[in-house]
């Protein structure tokens, strides 16, 4: 509701409160160019999960602070090309990845690793597949 609003505001007057950008500078405090570049931006994600955007990723910043002089990355662009359907969850980095589907099924691509030791099945463990 607040954020509608405030997009609604930034739609009347002439600078835009959302623009898509490129992060310049990967990291906690990430640079990204939208009308020219930004230096030191937040970077925000849902509660309980930790995000870095790398260098080259497509990111929404939203101004805002005081005067809309500072600004918020909230999410980056999906370019992966994966197609999941509506309602899913699907977490990737690098070759890691896990797939939450609407069916219950978890999908977990890379080594899986639970305190401190890596995971094989029963199968794996006596030869089998």
């Amino acid at each position: 509701m607040w954020l509608s609003k405030k997009l609604r505001e930034g739609a009347e007057s002439s600078e835009a409160v959302a623009d898509l950008g490129i992060t310049t500078i990967g990291g906690e405090k990430l640079g990204a160019y939208t009308r020219g570049e930004v230096r030191n931006l937040d970077v925000c994600a849902p509660k309980g999960v930790i995000w870095r955007p790398r260098s080259g990723d497509q990111v929404l910043v939203l101004k805002g602070g005081p005067g809309g002089e500072e600004g918020f990355v909230v999410g980056v662009k999906d370019t992966s090309g994966r197609n999941i359907a509506d309602g899913e969850l699907y977490l990737y980095a690098g070759g890691a990845s896990i797939h939450l589907r609407n069916d219950g099924v978890v999908s977990i691509t890379g080594r899986v690793i639970i305190n401190g030791e890596e995971y094989q099945s029963l199968g794996a463990k006596e030869g089998g597949k």
